[in-house]
């Protein structure tokens, strides 16, 4: 009778334990030393068997972080207000934000059109990391009029959330105007960022946000992972 490959059977193993409960979606796995010695083998044949779990989307691999047991997708409703910590929150899960640069600069022709603003007209830039249970779900970048909001970039970097930091400004409320959906690959910087292999599958979104004068008040791309988001529509 012909042996079961050694990579094999630790696969089987790993994924009892986790059915079983032992290992929970976005729990880290023990790392490729530890589970060798555990199961007397050479870390390539450990490897061998994370890959096979990887490839079926029972783990996720997180550069210089680990392997961890792969969570269900995220749904994230695409409605007229963008709430991220409401959208998160409401799954039972804690949302987080991580900021990767607030700075002031001058817009470009397409960013002042799409803002209502002039060529050159000083621009927040915002750029971040959505997460949920401090699983990287989203990469994005914001831009919002500097002269309207001077105080905006301040209280972002005090707050993270956009929601509360525009209504620190004096906007109470504001809604999705326009949105355009479209897939991408992860670039090197992205999958870092993300947690992914470069090239895996991105969700893009672009969309105009106003406030309630109907005025231009955000313009923002998200990069969402595809495995770990599913975008719904949300009417309201």
């Amino acid at each position: 009778m012909p042996r079961t490959p050694i990579w094999k059977d630790i696969t089987a193993t790993l994924e009892t334990e986790i059915a079983q409960g032992h290992y929970q979606a976005g729990d880290k796995l023990p790392t490729e030393s530890e589970l060798a010695s555990r199961f007397g083998v050479n870390r390539h044949t450990v490897r061998r068997a994370l890959s096979d779990m990887s490839d079926r989307g029972l783990v996720r691999s997180r550069r210089g972080a680990g392997v961890f047991v792969a969570a269900s997708p995220t749904d994230y409703p695409l409605g007229r207000r963008v709430r991220f910590h409401q959208n998160i929150m409401a799954t039972g899960r804690t949302p987080q934000k991580q900021v990767l640069r607030i700075e002031t600069r001058p817009c470009d022709a397409q960013e002042a059109a799409n803002l209502a603003l002039q060529t050159g007209d000083p621009v927040v830039v915002y750029e971040g990391l959505s997460l949920s249970e401090g699983s990287p779900l989203a990469h994005f970048i914001s831009l919002f009029p500097a002269a309207r909001l001077p105080d905006l970039a301040a209280s972002l970097q005090q707050l993270t959330s956009v929601t509360q930091s525009l209504r620190q400004c004096g906007i109470a409320d504001y809604t999705r105007a326009q949105t355009r959906i479209t897939a991408e690959r992860a670039s090197a910087t992205q999958a870092l960022h993300l947690g992914l292999a470069e090239g895996a599958p991105l969700l893009r979104t672009f969309g105009i946000n106003i406030d309630p004068d109907g005025q231009p008040i955000e313009q923002g791309t998200t990069w969402f992972a595809g495995d770990r988001v599913t975008l719904t529509m949300a009417p309201e």
